[in-house]
């Protein structure tokens, strides 16, 4: 087995530099286009969709040590884009291996298309498969046996006591079929020990040569994590870090989960910190708890106590890798996901600053000529892009988490299910103007944002629902796009582009605010299932906007030129 995986990495480690040789149409790929065939001339057009783009930071000030420390983490990296492929689909690295093998024009940009969608399918086209012969994605990925149902895994859930539940439905565990047949939750630790102990080999010698503390007390405690499936105590040390390079690595996000969002996925951020945007922008920590207590829900769901101030870290991606490196990428997040420890210690927000500053040049600037009113494109602002970005995450803290639904304490990640992802990330940047709007009015930030945030904030509706309703981000957004419109908040004009009602839009952004939290707090499923089947669709007056963006890239196709260097002078 061992074997088996070290070639599957030697060959994902060779294929990382496929996008750094890309251009928008490769070299290998003929010209003019009308000499290719249909499938290959579909290909083209599908990844034409990512723009190639060179992301680089700054290394000048780190010391040897840590330049050298950076160099095993990108490798530790490596480790997780082979994990992902594999949770992702069993057949992944047959097929990798596969394609790999194929010199043709078709070969090569159906590598290059797996390569971006870290699989068959294409996660733009609600996953179209482009490799003739692979089966439909499955929703459970392989979190969960192949024999398997979502009904029989769900009803199998529930018939479990309580202690035995929490560990099937935990982050960190994959079900799988023992001798005779029943289910059974197996630690990450098990499931993944091969490559886990590779990983883990390289955080600890990047620990070991390292100048800082913080740093190598987080690589310590996860490279243990990895053997011991705890990852609370990594976690902690993870929100205490403080030096000049902040990695993310291990299983966070849910979202591959698409049958319960249970189960976490493989993925790293290998990125050095912008230390004085960072500080700048920590003074949004310390209004969080206000803006809590004033959020537009009923008293009885919010926080009262939220724990520490969330850190901020500002950050230039130096490399991504796994569910953080896949179709559309990640502008920044907020982790750890895991209840307990955003319970007693917060959580941590990290912007890529870097990824959005490419994101708004390539993306959103074009689709702001094509989707606003002429006289309000001029009011589209990256202060106003990374700022709402910055809210989106802190917002992600907020609100109601640990709940009670019938006498019974739970979470709102286990009681919406399916549903949560899609919800939460409309809850995080609807909730997320809320309290920028509240900031502004309260003199903390300045009244000129108010002039360009809604606008900002309705381009990227376009951005993002680009991304494909059937993927969370789109589909929370197509949501807030479409209340907004019923509520009058955004309209649409006589010439089919769309503007700001700035008398409407406080009140939409509050109601739908008060709407999604509220279900949260319910832990109605019912409720969430509504709201995506009625408003997590695409109109025609939006998909008349989208039919025009066709010459406008959806996203960035990364090249990660700093990480190249640093592992060619290593």
């Amino acid at each position: 087995m061992r074997r088996v995986f070290m070639t599957i990495l030697a060959t994902i480690t060779s294929l990382i530099t496929l996008l750094a040789a890309c251009t928008t149409t490769a070299p290998d790929q003929p010209v003019p286009s009308a000499q290719a065939s249909p499938e290959l001339q579909h290909l083209q057009d599908s990844t034409k969709r990512f723009e190639p783009t060179d992301l680089s930071a700054d290394l000048s000030f780190l010391s040897a040590g840590d330049r050298v420390a950076l160099g095993h983490l990108v490798r530790a990296a490596q480790v997780m884009d082979a994990l992902y492929l594999r949770q992702v689909w069993a057949g992944n690295e047959a097929l990798l291996q596969h394609l790999s093998q194929d010199a043709s024009p078709l070969g090569q940009a159906r590598l290059r298309a797996f390569v971006i969608n870290k699989g068959p399918w294409s996660r733009l086209d609600h996953n179209e498969a482009f490799v003739a012969g692979v089966p439909a994605k499955c929703g459970g990925a392989t979190f969960y046996p192949t024999d398997a149902s979502k009904d029989e895994v769900a009803r199998w859930i529930d018939s479990l006591p309580a202690q035995a539940r929490t560990a099937a439905t935990g982050f960190f565990t994959a079900i799988r079929r023992d001798p005779q047949g029943r289910l059974q939750a197996v630690p990450y630790s098990t499931e993944y020990q091969p490559e886990l102990a590779l990983a883990a080999q390289h955080l600890r010698a990047a620990a070991a040569a390292t100048d800082d503390a913080s740093l190598r007390a987080f690589l310590e405690a996860r490279s243990a994590a990895f053997a011991s499936n705890d990852y609370y105590d990594s976690d902690v040390k993870w929100m205490a870090l403080s030096g000049a390079i902040e990695p993310t690595i291990g299983p966070y996000e849910v979202y591959e989960d698409e049958w319960f969002n249970y189960k976490a996925a493989f993925e790293a951020f290998i990125t050095v910190k912008d230390a004085a945007e960072s500080a700048r922008l920590q003074q949004f920590s310390a209004s969080l708890q206000e803006i809590e207590d004033n959020l537009p829900i009923d008293a009885r769901y919010r926080n009262p106590t939220l724990g520490a101030l969330a850190p901020i870290a500002v950050v230039n991606t130096v490399f991504s890798a796994g569910d953080g490196n896949r179709g559309v990428q990640t502008a920044a997040f907020n982790l750890p996901n895991d209840e307990r420890v955003i319970r007693e210690h917060g959580s941590k927000r990290v912007m890529l600053k870097n990824n959005q500053q490419a994101k708004f040049d390539k993306v959103l600037l074009p689709i702001a000529q094509v989707a606003l009113r002429s006289q309000d494109r001029g009011q589209v602002a990256f202060d106003a892009f990374f700022t709402h970005i910055l809210m989106h995450e802190l917002m992600h803290g907020l609100g109601p988490h640990g709940i009670t639904v019938n006498g019974r304490t739970t979470t709102v990640r286990q009681e919406l299910k399916d549903t949560y992802s899609a919800i939460e990330e409309a809850k995080a940047d609807i909730s997320g103007l809320f309290a920028l709007q509240y900031l502004v009015d309260r003199g903390r930030l300045p009244k000129a944002l108010e002039e360009t945030m809604y606008m900002t904030f309705l381009a990227s509706a376009f951005r993002s629902i680009r991304f494909g309703i059937s993927e969370a981000h789109g589909r929370g957004q197509a949501i807030q796009l479409n209340y907004l419109l019923d509520q009058g908040a955004f309209r649409i004009e006589a010439d089919g582009t769309f503007s700001v009602d700035p008398q409407r839009i406080r009140e939409g952004v509050i109601g739908l605010t008060r709407d999604i939290m509220t279900l949260q707090a319910e832990g109605r499923y019912d409720r969430a299932r509504a709201l995506i089947e009625t408003l997590g669709v695409i109109r025609p007056p939006v998909q008349a906007v989208l039919d025009k963006l066709t010459t406008v890239p959806v996203d960035i196709a990364p090249r990660f030129v700093t990480a190249d260097a640093l592992l060619a002078g290593q």
